[in-house]
């Protein structure tokens, strides 16, 4: 019997100008972070939505935010200018850390490694230190960007999509490769680990989406057409029983985690959902709010029940 599902839009964000690319989860359960082409980052209270901070402000569209909690430090991906490490008390910029003159897909930190990687334009993934931020070394395996990145805390393994159309996954330690999955017929635009770490969900451009099994070397378990076109982003719900896709065919989907079944489609004509491409998504634990943003420069924020 499936679960009825209700959604309910529960605020709309505005004050961006261009396309919103990106959303962070921020120190506590109802705050996050947004970036957008006009090259703002704002920070959000799901408490009270309709009143953006903004944090900062660089001179080129921003696709990649990373958070980390125990520093309270946001770190911007500048494209063509590498990386801002942003003081989130003072709003100053620490420190910035230049890298090739490309466009920034991904950053990813991991406490275990006390490492960033950041997926770049030019199909490098640049490691820096955790502490520092100083480039410690930049691994290139493809010509063609490296689009999203995924870490796994249980095997130490980072996933990497590029647009060469594969998944390559790494030891985050030795960053060695360790398996190449070739199963995608076009860019790698999201991957996600299952919050268990036993499973990597893969989408991008060619709108499948691929679940593959982390303990058998990444077998295929099979595959969804998940969406009409791109899926842009994939996220779990925050106790992992769901998760959630958004795409350029407008529409978020909420499916089973354990199942894979669809649950609900959240679209304009439905839910008076974005206009344009969904971006990115934002699960979050406080009152289970999803939270989305879009090429329409909008941000919503869906209560979902079931």
């Amino acid at each position: 019997m499936a679960s009825k599902v209700q959604v309910e839009k529960k605020a709309t964000l505005t004050g961006h100008r261009d396309c919103v690319y990106t959303l962070e989860q921020a120190a506590e359960e109802h705050l996050f972070f947004s970036a957008a082409g006009d090259g703002m980052v704002v920070a959000w209270n799901l408490s009270d939505p309709e009143n953006g901070d903004l944090v900062a402000r660089v001179n080129s569209s921003v696709y990649a935010l990373c958070y980390l909690p125990e520093r309270h430090l946001l770190l911007i991906g500048q494209n063509t200018e590498g990386v801002q490490v942003i003081d989130l008390e003072s709003k100053k910029i620490l420190k910035s850390v230049p890298l090739p003159k490309v466009p920034i897909f991904d950053i990813v930190y991991t406490s275990e490694a006390n490492k960033i990687f950041v997926g770049m334009g030019n199909g490098g993934v640049a490691v820096l230190n955790g502490e520092s931020f100083e480039l410690q070394t930049i691994i290139q395996k493809a010509e063609k960007s490296a689009r999203s990145i995924a870490y796994n805390k249980y095997t130490s393994e980072l996933a990497v999509g590029y647009s060469d159309h594969a998944i390559r996954v790494f030891d985050a330690e030795s960053m060695n490769l360790k398996y190449e999955l070739t199963s995608h017929t076009n860019s790698v635009f999201t991957l996600a680990y299952s919050p268990d770490g036993k499973l990597l969900l893969s989408g991008g451009r060619d709108a499948h989406l691929r679940v593959w099994e982390v303990g058998q070397q990444y077998a295929e378990q099979g595959y969804l057409i998940a969406h009409m076109y791109t899926i842009n982003h994939i996220t779990y719900s925050p106790g992992g029983a769901y998760f959630a896709t958004c795409s350029m065919d407008k529409s978020i989907k909420v499916w089973d985690a354990q199942t894979f079944k669809l649950l609900k489609v959240i679209d304009k004509v439905r839910h008076a959902s974005h206009g344009t491409s969904v971006n990115k998504l934002f699960w979050s634990a406080h009152q289970n709010q999803l939270v989305s943003c879009s090429d329409d420069r909008t941000i919503s924020v869906w209560d979902i029940n079931f």
